[in-house]
Order: C-alpha cells, then structure tokens, then sequence
C-alpha cells in the first residue's frame, strides 16, 4: 500500500505534503505525490515547478520514505484524476490539502475536496495550512 497525496505548489499543498510525510513514516509506506495540472491550459500554476519538486524529494529521502511523483495532465475534474490514481495505486489513504471558502463559495462552486470526501472509498486525510 501506500499514501498518496493530492499537491498544489500552495500552503495548502505545503500542508497536505507534510500530513502525507508524516503518514508515510508512521505507515512505513512509500508516498505517491500527485500534481496535475490542467490539459491544455498553456500555462498552469498548478504544475509544480522541477526545483520544488527536488526539495520535496529530498525532505521525503531525509524522512527515509521513497517518494513517486507523477505529474499527468487532467482534462475532467482534478478530483477524478486523484481517485483514479488512489484506486490505480492501491493507497491506504488520500492526502489533501483544504483552503478556506465561504458557505456561498461552497454551494455554487463546488470542490475538488468535496468531490474526494464524498467519492473516495478508501480514508481521507483532509488538512488546512496552519494560519501566522
């Protein structure tokens, strides 16, 4: 089995990595990081940059957890690319990330988070960034 973990290059991405390390460790389970930008969007910033990527991967070597990472595009909803990629994997949990939205924000534009809270079939880690 292994942990996966939904990441964005946010705090709340930042904050999901962290959870799914912890996870990782305290699982004794290699970690899967998922970071999928839009298809077709001529630039995204939701792709994590190549130095970003290199610093997670050494805190997970410095943590001794073998991390994947894998960045395929999306064209659906991000929430179906992730559980596909947690079913694919077999993980033992999903990792993600939340941000703060208003209860109007909420009801008219849905949730990627949302979606794998309530479509997922398997345990979800959800995590806020912590607030300075």
């Amino acid at each position: 089995m292994t942990v996966l973990v939904g990441y964005l290059p946010t705090v709340e991405g930042e904050a999901a990595f962290a959870a799914a390390l912890d996870e990782a460790v305290r699982r004794a389970e290699p970690l899967l990081l998922i970071n999928s930008p839009r298809s077709g969007a001529p630039v995204s910033a939701d792709a994590a940059a190549p130095a970003e990527l290199a610093t997670l991967t050494k805190r997970a070597s410095e943590a001794g957890v073998a991390l994947e990472i894998r960045q395929p595009s999306h064209t659906g909803e991000l929430s179906e690319a992730l559980l596909a990629a947690a079913d694919e994997a077999d993980a033992s949990v999903i990792v993600i990330g939340l941000r703060r939205r208003s209860p109007v924000g909420k009801l008219f534009l849905g949730s990627a988070a949302q979606q794998i809270l309530l479509n997922a079939t398997r345990p979800v880690l959800a995590v806020k960034p912590a607030h300075h």
